[in-house]
């Protein structure tokens, strides 16, 4: 059993104000596996107020200086690299495979990113008649999710850093062990005080103190789009920037121009994408659009890939797949699930209920809809599980006005056999990232969304000046 009962805040691991505690529950066994003390806006004061005094400093640090300080962090990170996977592992159920080879090593990648963009990122430049300065932005607000834990915090921290801003930050409740490890990678990295705090809670108790607090001015939120609504609605007093990384129900268009291994590869593709993190990532490709002509040939394949996946205990060796994080989680991917077979989406994989010889644990069975129409639930609302709906289209024109006919736009992906051709339809698509052929994800690209799913990017250059005031001094 882990326990937290500190918070860090000005240097020091502090004992919360008046925190209530609360069971950490690990998704595998449904047991609890430690408790988390749950802060309060007295916390957050605390915080804020350690941060503006730090701000008067750290925004005066020189570019050499902060470089020294994003790589003492980057070192101090490698050596409990092992320590933060077994934190998610518990925490939120990403198996052993996922947590060592992705959701840690992207955190690691973000910093390396930010080091690369402040090396020669030019704050000051030369205009006609004026020169146009860059400021860190100040006390920043920082409120990150369970799904990809130490991904979501390095995006935002390591530009916040590298751009001269001090920041407050709240992890998810359901997830704080790899961001308690985390805080100790900062403290030991030689992160002076007030420069980063932390403060454990909730959303009412915290994250909407956080987003409220006149001392903080700007707040970057990833979360659920009802959520960021109330994260926008409490800061709009106080006029701070608000950035957000929110929900996603992203379009996957295989064109009809594929071959039937080049059709096989990306259904395949598309369908393990969505068991991967147990289908708990804002930008899986949850609706797949295919051919109406082909819709039982890409049915049979994505059912292929469903009924191949091995759910199991996430402390497996192996290519796992975990359980989802919690029984709310669980119960909403059930319901939806229900509601898609009840609304006549045709069941060609997995279904309601758990996975055969899993009796606890919030595991949830591959599942894949088939003839989904894209008015149905489970094609509107974002699932957050691995559920594939898969939509059938006459011609790219329709292709493209299925994708777009959603309040999201998150992320989009195109496959197809001609490159000129999948760039044309990915021009069309209203989506923060459009992702071609299955190509890897790059840091250096900007993340975020059109519509709902969010304002603001991260990631890359474009992530990095989110951190930056734009000052003009003529003369």
């Amino acid at each position: 059993m882990r326990e937290i009962d500190r918070f860090y805040i000005d240097g020091k691991w502090v004992v919360p104000r008046a925190a209530r505690m609360m069971e950490v529950i690990n998704p595998a066994t449904e047991e609890p596996c430690g408790t988390v003390a749950l802060g309060d806006p007295a916390d957050v004061d605390a915080a804020v107020a350690a941060a503006r005094r730090a701000f008067a400093s750290f925004s005066q640090t020189s570019r050499e200086e902060r470089l020294a300080l994003l790589n003492a962090v980057m070192a101090a990170f490698q050596k409990r690299a092992e320590d933060m996977a077994e934190a998610i592992t518990l925490e939120m159920g990403a198996p052993k495979w996922l947590a060592g080879s992705a959701q840690v090593p992207a955190a690691l990648g973000h910093f390396a990113e930010a080091v690369k963009i402040l090396g020669d990122y030019a704050f000051e430049r030369e205009q006609d008649g004026f020169v146009l300065r860059r400021e860190p932005i100040g006390v920043c607000g920082l409120i990150t999710p369970w799904n990809w834990p130490l991904n979501q915090i390095a995006c935002k921290l390591a530009p916040a850093l590298a751009t001269g801003c001090t920041s407050v930050w709240k992890p998810s409740e359901l997830a704080p062990f790899s961001a308690q490890v985390f805080m100790e990678v900062l403290d030991e990295a030689g992160v002076p005080p007030g420069v980063v705090n932390l403060v454990h809670g909730d959303g009412p108790g915290v994250g909407a103190a956080i987003s409220a607090h006149p001392g903080i001015d700007m707040v970057s939120f990833t979360g659920s789009t009802r959520a960021g609504i109330e994260v926008a609605r409490a800061a709009a007093p106080t006029i701070k920037r608000v950035a957000q990384e929110l929900g996603g129900k992203s379009a996957n268009i295989i064109l009809d121009d594929l071959d039937a291994d080049g059709f096989a590869r990306a259904v395949s593709g598309g369908m393990q994408s969505m068991c991967v993190n147990s289908g708990q990532s804002c930008n899986a490709p949850s609706r797949m659009l295919v051919p109406a002509s082909r819709m039982e040939e890409a049915a049979v394949i994505a059912a292929g890939v469903a009924d191949a996946v091995q759910v199991a205990d996430p402390q497996s060796d192996g290519m796992v797949m975990g359980p989802v994080i919690s029984q709310a989680q669980w119960s909403k991917i059930q319901g939806l699930i229900e509601t898609g077979m009840k609304e006549g989406a045709r069941l060609a994989a997995g279904g309601p209920g758990r996975p055969e010889g899993l009796n606890r644990g919030y595991y949830v069975r591959p599942t894949v809809f088939a003839d989904v129409r894209n008015d149905m639930t489970i094609a509107r609302e974002e699932i957050f599980g691995p559920v594939l709906c898969i939509i059938g289209y006459a011609d790219e024109a329709d292709a493209v006005r299925i994708a777009n006919d959603t309040d999201y736009g998150l992320a989009a992906y195109v496959s197809g056999a001609q490159p000129d051709r999948v760039r044309r339809v990915a021009a069309q698509m209203r989506a923060g990232q459009v992702v071609l052929n299955g190509a890897r994800l790059n840091m250096a690209a900007p993340f975020g969304g059109y519509k709902h799913s969010g304002n603001g990017r991260e990631w890359g250059e474009p992530g990095f000046e989110e951190y930056l005031e734009i000052k003009a001094v003529i003369g």
